[in-house]
């Protein structure tokens, strides 16, 4: 896959220096996945949520962070809209 929206996680890494090593290890699996459908991604990260079509909130520790991204399977494209902790998620306007 290819991963788009790297300036928001690097961001992120610089305010959460906790979440550093998780966020980059979901960075690395990201880029060696393989992702067809969102039925591959649950395989990988079971406590993912897709949400609509395109969609998909990623637990950070534990689930005291989240991670929006849209993610197109067709094209192989995971898009990073937002990382925050779980109070920041419950403000974003998901659709």
């Amino acid at each position: 896959m290819r991963l788009l929206g790297k300036k928001e996680l690097y961001s992120f890494k610089q305010r959460h220096a906790d979440a550093r090593k998780q966020v980059e290890a979901w960075e690395a699996e990201v880029k060696d996945a393989d992702w067809r459908s969102p039925h591959d991604m649950k395989r990988q990260y079971p406590t993912a949520d897709p949400l609509g079509n395109l969609n998909t909130i990623f637990n950070i520790c534990g689930n005291k962070y989240r991670l929006w991204v849209l993610i197109s399977y067709e094209e192989q494209v995971v898009l990073v809209k937002k990382i925050g902790t779980h109070e920041e998620y419950d403000k974003w306007q998901i659709k």
